[in-house]
């Protein structure tokens, strides 16, 4: 996983059903490729793999439920999202919750697999235990402000930058990143000077009039 970042996560919106999340997916590679920076899309679980197939740039599953392929109806495997060509994952969401158990099953199992690890937590405590299980990166997200308009890095940075320095002192290896209300590159920008590696965000770019350009300004902060 290539570090900073910006991930989108298409959610469920209808604004990113169907052939909608090609069209996003390619603004964001566009955008990739025009700045020279890292930036990853998730789609919905209906359109990983056309997504998957359509861009070059990483692609991430939402999440998952079980760890093999098998007899799992309405299930999402790692195993079949590694299959279907996503090379990431997205774990622990406020939106899609695991227990503690669970991320010690499928986070080592996401990793043998080749796959990046994004792990969600709502504050730097969590965080850590979160990091403590080994994935690329840990995403804080303070479960009140997403969706809100009102960036973390703004409104509640001293819950970023605890996370950043106790992730960092005890597991160097572990990427921090944060989401929740990111809405525009200043957002960004501050998260960055927290001494985040990225931000993870939805609505800003998914239901942007005009895709391209709005991922563009968010991804603008990362260039180095």
């Amino acid at each position: 996983m290539k570090f900073p970042i910006l991930i989108i996560n298409f959610k469920s919106y209808k604004e990113a059903a169907g052939p909608r999340a090609v069209e996003i997916a390619k603004a964001a590679e566009r955008a990739a490729k025009e700045l020279g920076v890292n930036i990853a899309v998730a789609p919905n679980h209906f359109e990983l793999a056309l997504v998957a197939q359509s861009v070059e740039i990483p692609v991430y599953a939402q999440g998952v439920d079980v760890e093999s392929a098998g007899a799992y109806t309405a299930h999402t495997a790692l195993e079949n999202v590694k299959e279907v060509g996503a090379s990431g994952v997205i774990l622990n969401h406020s939106e899609a919750p695991l227990r503690l158990n669970d991320l010690g099953r499928f986070i080592p199992k996401a990793r043998a697999l080749g796959l990046d690890v994004v792990t969600c937590a709502p504050d730097p405590r969590t965080s850590l235990a979160a990091a403590a299980l080994g994935p690329s990166a840990v995403a804080v997200e303070p479960p009140e402000l997403i969706g809100t308009g009102k960036a973390v890095s703004k409104y509640k940075p001293e819950t970023v930058v605890e996370t950043v320095q106790l992730v960092s002192k005890h597991f160097p290896d572990v990427a921090v990143i944060t989401g929740a209300g990111i809405e525009s590159g200043e957002d960004v920008e501050a998260a960055l000077r927290l001494g985040t590696k990225g931000v993870l965000l939805a609505s800003a770019a998914v239901k942007a009039k005009n895709h391209y350009q709005k991922i563009m300004e968010l991804a603008k902060p990362l260039v180095r």
